[in-house]
């Protein structure tokens, strides 16, 4: 690890009967990449760089969350007063039974005094914590589905539901919003009772190992079914004659032992279905379609998971929805955590999972996964970091609870799945080399590249074996894990050289791509634009074929680009569309470009686009990535491009000066583009500037995710395909083209009037 915990903040200890979570912040300091510009004056600045590329250390905040049992709390306690206690540190938050039954301990172990919190408040602040900052938290669970996990993506109104905490015992709440809830019924069967009789019944001590013995037996050998009392009768009673009648009723009548397998599937069905029946009942009489699950004794076990949906959907008639959380061993340790930093305000920030440092979802049972963890009292680890901006949803979605932002979910489609990790595996050797080559006066750079590559690999593997790992596997969260890992070991921008040498070449053929524009007519010159953005698009690094190219060819350039590009008509073709609006429509009022990489692609594809669309009185909002991620052109790369780019150009400079072309950045340090989560500043320009045009380019922003996404306003979706196998999905070739444009029927009439 290279990043290392400076200072404890806040440390929270929720303890329920059987675990105990532990919940602390540090600030953690890592390398970020930064560019600013030369002091040209008086100088020559022809063989100059165009910028300077620096690599400074930052302080940024992560929320780390780790599981212990009860058993081995001495172990937890020597964790905290050894890492995580300084002269700061004067009070421990804790929650949960355990508060009350271990505060002399820590008291005593830790020179500390406890504060105890509220269970249930706990409870809610750490879900709706989770609901609003983790896009795939929410699953469904489907039984015998080749996608067991049916991930939710974040409703913008996560109100009301009811949480259904399963710990030791069971707590149902209602929850209306962030402080208004209820607590409105409960069990004494839980998580405890399961584990208790378990052990009782199969001398098991251990959960997790009754919870393998469960997934191993078989119910039906000791309980009693429907079929076994009424026989072919059952029919008749509208009942299946495989419900269970009686839990353990075959073991009055049977003169036999049973297996502990099978003693413990029994048990594992009766309090499930006990759970489900009493959540359910719970719901209907409140009037609410959602119920969350959490609590240990969840564990995303599927016997668990299956039984519980089983019950919602049979009592419910199908009209209740059962819903599982990714952390829901957390909740109280979040909430905890969360009244005691009260005073930063963590609500006011966004966070993001870390994947480098979370361990995931875990399989289905352990012995269909042969790399599952054998720690001995320590289980999953979870981490999230504190995003520099708030993020929110762009106010353009034409609905923002159905939107989906990426295009195909590998979780489900097993043959694309083994495709992409694959290409991700092939690649990993060369992203490494150029890592390391990326910090050529590094001595341990070598090193830290093979750690890196060492640990994606182990996500790829544990990737191939558990999709869900993560929630939805798509290209996108492939790709955003490797630049986590990258980021783990101190590489923070690869291509800073890359992108440093490419906008310096592009900027010297500006003029002369203007000079060449200006001489066409205007429907040539329209076409010419589009030609150049998908021409710019080429120079991906982040595409093997592209990149092959870049490497044996430096002296590849914006006009071989062109000749690659796909004769029309393209694969998707909407351009006479798009040129149609052009000739006989208004001039839209603002648009917002999401543009793609650096060098050619924003420097000679999109400036002259957005060049075109100032001088039709179009204001220009220009949103490029917050932080680094390949190629991509970032925020504060564009700033300079843009300043070269006025200096030698009046349309672009007025445009500045006037505030009509406005620099922002995404929120986002991703290849692909999530529209839910957007910086919250951006958001308000798009409003505040009455945004009626949306463009995306690239791959990654506009086919591996955005493809089918719905605005409200006009857009223009455009890319150039530069993986064979995904061209050939889309039925093209590589190099072909997709160009979509759309817009408002009530435009189209007005056009044709």
């Amino acid at each position: 690890m290279y990043r290392i915990p400076r200072s404890t903040q806040a440390v929270s200890l929720p303890q329920g009967g059987s675990l105990t979570k532990l919940a602390y912040y540090s600030t953690v300091q890592h390398k970020v990449a930064r560019v600013r510009s030369f002091d040209h004056s008086g100088k020559d600045i022809e063989n100059e760089p165009l910028y300077e590329i620096s690599v400074q250390e930052e302080i940024t905040a992560r929320l780390h969350f780790i599981k212990f049992e009860n058993n081995y709390i001495e172990t937890c306690l020597d964790f905290i007063k050894d890492h995580l206690v300084n002269t700061e540190t004067q009070v421990i938050k804790a929650t949960g039974g355990g508060a009350y039954k271990f505060k002399d301990l820590i008291e005593k172990k830790l020179g500390l005094k406890v504060d105890k919190e509220d269970v249930m408040t706990c409870l809610i602040k750490g879900c709706n914590f989770l609901l609003r900052n983790i896009p795939h938290e929410v699953f469904a669970y489907q039984k015998d589905s080749d996608t067991e996990f049916r991930f939710q993506t974040n409703h913008p109104n996560i109100f009301p539901y009811l949480l259904v905490n399963i710990g030791s015992g069971v707590s149902i709440v209602k929850v209306e919003s962030e402080d208004k809830f209820e607590w409105i019924g409960g069990s004494s069967i839980g998580g405890g009772t399961f584990w208790g009789l378990g052990a009782l019944l199969t001398k098991t001590k251990k959960f997790d190992e009754l919870l393998q013995l469960a997934s191993k037996g078989q119910h039906t050998n000791v309980d009693m079914l429907v079929k076994d009392v009424y026989g072919g009768a059952c029919q008749t009673l509208g009942l299946s004659g495989n419900l269970i009648a009686s839990s353990f009723g075959k073991s009055t009548t049977a003169d036999k032992e049973f297996s502990k397998e099978d003693m413990a599937k029994s048990l594992l069905h009766m309090i499930s279905n006990d759970i489900g029946q009493l959540a359910c009942l719970y719901a209907k009489l409140h009037n609410l379609d959602k119920i969350y699950f959490g609590g240990f004794f969840i564990r995303g076990h599927p016997v668990t998971m299956r039984t519980i949906t089983f019950s919602i959907n049979f009592f419910s008639k199908g009209e209740v929805q059962a819903l599982f959380l990714r952390h829901e061993g957390y909740l109280g340790a979040i909430g905890a955590f969360l009244k005691g930093a009260e005073q930063d305000n963590p609500n006011q920030y966004s966070w993001g999972e870390n994947y480098a440092g979370s361990s995931g979802l875990m399989s289905t049972s352990p012995d269909v996964y042969p790399m599952q963890r054998t720690r001995s009292g320590t289980f999953d680890m979870f981490e999230m970091d504190r995003l520099e901006r708030p993020l929110v949803n762009l106010p353009l979605l034409k609905d923002p609870s159905t939107y989906i932002p990426d295009t195909v979910d590998l979780t489900d489609d097993a043959m694309a799945r083994k495709y992409w990790l694959t290409c991700f595996e092939e690649a990993l050797d060369g992203v490494a080399k150029r890592a390391a080559a990326s910090q050529p006066d590094s001595v341990d750079a070598p090193e830290r590249a093979e750690k890196f590559r060492q640990k994606y690999w182990n996500k790829l593997q544990t990737l191939r074996q558990q999709p869900f790992a993560y929630g939805t596997l798509t290209v996108r969260s492939l790709l955003d894990t490797r630049e986590h890992c990258l980021n783990e070991f101190n590489f923070p921008d690869p291509y800073s050289k890359v992108k440093q040498k490419e906008n310096g070449i592009a900027l010297k053929c500006f003029q002369s791509v203007i000079e060449s524009l200006d001489s066409l007519g205007w429907e040539e010159r329209q076409f010419a634009l589009v030609k150049g953005l998908l021409a710019g698009n080429v120079f991906d690094w982040g595409a093997k074929a592209v990149s092959d190219v870049l490497e044996c060819e430096p002296q590849f350039g914006f006009e071989e680009a062109k000749s690659k590009l796909q004769e029309r008509p393209w694969l998707e073709d909407s351009y006479s569309q798009w040129l149609e609006r052009l000739k006989e429509g208004p001039p839209h009022k603002c648009a917002l470009i999401f543009a793609d990489n650096s060098g050619i692609d924003i420097i000679l594809g999109v400036f002259p686009f957005v060049r075109e669309l100032l001088s039709r009185g179009t204001e220009v909002i220009l949103a490029c990535n917050s932080g680094p991620a390949l190629n991509d052109v970032t925020y504060s790369e564009s700033l300079i491009v843009a300043e070269r780019i006025a200096a030698m150009d009046p349309v672009i400079q007025s445009a500045l000066k006037e505030e009509k072309l406005l620099l922002v950045q995404t929120g986002s340090s991703s290849p692909c583009l999530d529209l839910s989560r957007l910086d919250k500043g951006l958001a308000v320009l798009v409003r505040e500037r009455k945004t009626d045009l949306v463009i995306i380019e690239g791959m990654g922003r506009a086919i591996h995710t955005n493809y089918y996404a719905a605005l409200k306003c006009e857009s223009l979706k455009l890319a150039v395909i530069k993986n064979s196998w995904l061209a050939d999905r889309l039925g093209g070739k590589i190099f072909s083209v997709i160009f979509n444009a759309w817009r408002l029927q009530g435009l189209e009439r007005l056009i044709h009037q």
